[in-house]
């Protein structure tokens, strides 16, 4: 049934929290800000650079100005593309199940909000070359999920039609992803958000560990 997949990267494809906390802290002490407490970054990424720093300085500041949010990037980019696979760490069967899509000639892909160059650098440092057919993060003029304009134009190039892909992420922004592209989601349960978050995003499966995908692939979803 399904002839490619799409992985989000943060909380999905690759345990980033510690590595987005410790830069986006990092960048708050050199601007005098506070730092925040890293699980509460969970909730604070998802929906790109921008959004996060004013997370960010809602949550240090209160009251900030745009000015001050491109400040904030400014730093944290120039941190974080300094040394970008810091305190990366792959989660528990996540390079076994990329192995297998391979073998078995499942062409997969990866779309994220991180910007494009770090979200290639951390791919290719996690995994082996090739093990995925495309590699997307924020690009100019695509625009950033939950719209499905990446999500589509990876299954143009995939040549797939949407409802034979399946859309793998954490989080709800994932999950609208795939509804408003047309692909079956699959929402994993050892990312950054819950399964209630999820179920109220209407994952079409639910994963609890990497190889369930593989099940879901081949018509035998373990959950859901």
């Amino acid at each position: 049934m399904y002839q490619a997949c799409i992985f989000d990267l943060d909380g999905t494809l690759a345990d980033t929290l510690a590595s987005i906390g410790g830069f986006a802290n990092q960048a708050l002490n050199v601007l005098g800000y506070p730092a925040i407490p890293i699980e509460e970054y969970r909730f604070l990424v998802g929906n790109g650079a921008d959004v996060l720093m004013r997370g960010m300085l809602r949550r240090t500041a209160g009251n900030y100005t745009e000015e001050d949010v491109q400040r904030l990037r400014a730093v944290y980019d120039g941190l974080y593309e300094a040394d970008p696979v810091r305190d990366v760490q792959n989660y528990p069967g996540m390079p076994e199940l990329v192995a297998a899509l391979r073998r078995e000639q499942v062409p997969a892909a990866v779309l994220s909000n991180k910007p494009h160059n770090v979200v290639c650098a951390i791919v290719e440092a996690l995994f082996p070359r090739e093990s995925f057919r495309l590699c997307y993060g924020q690009r100019a003029g695509v625009a950033r999920k939950p719209d499905p304009e990446g999500a589509l134009l990876i299954a143009e190039e995939l040549k797939a039609p949407p409802t034979h892909i399946l859309y793998i992420g954490d989080t709800d922004v994932d999950m609208k992803t795939a509804a408003a592209a047309g692909m079956d989601s699959v929402g994993v349960l050892w990312g950054f958000r819950g399964r209630e978050e999820l179920e109220r995003n209407h994952a079409r499966f639910l994963a609890q560990h990497p190889a369930d995908i593989l099940e879901i692939l081949h018509g035998r979803p373990a959950l859901r």
